[in-house]
């Protein structure tokens, strides 16, 4: 029997390199979104007092937000959404998950009050954005979630930010507002009043800055809004189908360019976008500026009595929306057409009813209180 001698060295063969998965939230993010592309706020034919109210929350937050009731059909969602890409940028703390203030310390999340106990904050720039409240949405999904277990037992914080997180120094936008279950009315009552928005469970208590401009549409014929939360909404418009016809012509005319071409349509409208987010950065700019006389505010509390609307959230409301309406009309002083625009807005919502009684707000009666005529 012969032998074979082999020579060499064995080489261990390696293993073929696993690769790393992408997580189902990787995948979300970047294959399943389709970027949605927004109808140009600036290409919606008419609805003009609709689009101020909007804009005018836009320069200036603390006017309390809007509530648009109309018909079905009338660009309520389509100019709230349309905001979005005309909206300053806000200095915000990098990494933040509640877009903190860096100005602002005293409204820090803990995590910012961490970083800035360790000389660790950083400040970027990010634009205001639109977040949507759907209105089937979870009380954890609206004001956040808890996990009681995880924070007794590793003595941390687990608390998972929901969608008044996100709102904070942004809009809020709620449509069906009119359908809203009570706990979410109840949440945003509270984020309303105090800024703050406080999650507590089993003994456990976590508190974050809720400071939003709440934007509501709402359709009539499917019901009122609770009186409370309608209070807390600074301006309400009415928004109805147009009458004139070259209107509603051109409506349907932009619409089927749209639907064409999106993209051409939207290039169409590039230089009517940046002179509307042109002009509100220079409003917002001008706004601390704007000084309000003691007649006018007179001319503001005789409205208010006029109309008979109860305490004076009212006439607080008049004058921030008269002041930042005259910012966007580029003047630091503000006149009676300001109060009147403003009122206009603030009033319908606040008048005072008897049971039974259907009052209905008047432009001319309006004008005459502010003239000296009644």
């Amino acid at each position: 029997m012969s032998f074979t001698n082999i020579t060499g060295s064995i080489k261990e063969v390696p293993k073929p390199k696993e690769e790393k998965r992408a997580s189902f939230e990787d995948i979300q993010r970047t294959e399943t979104r389709t970027k949605r592309v927004m109808y140009p706020i600036s290409g919606i034919v008419g609805q003009e007092m609709m689009l101020r109210a909007l804009i005018l929350n836009a320069i200036n937050p603390s006017i309390g937000g809007v509530l648009i009731r109309g018909q079905k059909g009338t660009a309520k969602s389509t100019a709230v959404r349309g905001l979005a890409e005309i909206l300053p940028e806000i200095d915000i703390i990098e990494g933040c998950k509640y877009n903190c203030d860096p100005l602002d310390t005293e409204k820090f999340c803990w995590e910012c009050r961490d970083k800035q106990k360790k000389g660790m904050i950083r400040i970027d720039k990010s634009p205001m954005k639109v977040v949507d409240l759907p209105v089937g949405a979870t009380e954890d999904r609206v004001v956040g979630s808890l996990d009681i277990e995880k924070a007794v037992k590793e003595g941390v914080q687990a608390f998972e930010p929901g969608i008044l997180a996100k709102a904070n120094r942004n809009l809020l936008y709620v449509d069906e507002i009119n359908l809203l279950d009570d706990f979410v009315v109840d949440a945003l009552l509270d984020a309303a009043a105090m800024g703050v928005n406080t999650v507590e469970r089993e003994g456990v208590s976590v508190s974050h800055p809720a400071n939003f401009i709440i934007v509501g549409s709402m359709n009539p014929e499917e019901g009122e809004l609770r009186p409370q939360l309608l209070d807390r909404i600074a301006l309400q418009v009415e928004v109805e189908g147009i009458s004139d016809i070259e209107q509603r012509v051109e409506i349907i005319e932009r619409r089927n360019r749209f639907n064409k071409d999106p993209q051409q349509f939207r290039r169409d409208f590039e230089s009517e976008q940046e002179k509307l987010r042109t002009r509100i950065i220079k409003a917002k700019q001008i706004l601390g500026r704007i000084t309000t006389t003691r007649e006018n505010l007179r001319t503001i509390a005789q409205i208010c009595m006029a109309f008979n609307v109860d305490g004076h959230r009212a006439d607080i409301m008049i004058e921030r929306t008269a002041r930042t309406n005259a910012a966007y009309e580029n003047r630091e002083r503000i006149t009676n057409e300001d109060i009147i625009e403003a009122a206009e807005m603030v009033l319908p919502h606040r008048m005072r009813k008897k049971p039974f009684e259907e009052e209905e707000f008047s432009a001319e009666q309006l004008r005459a209180v502010v003239n000296g005529t009644v």
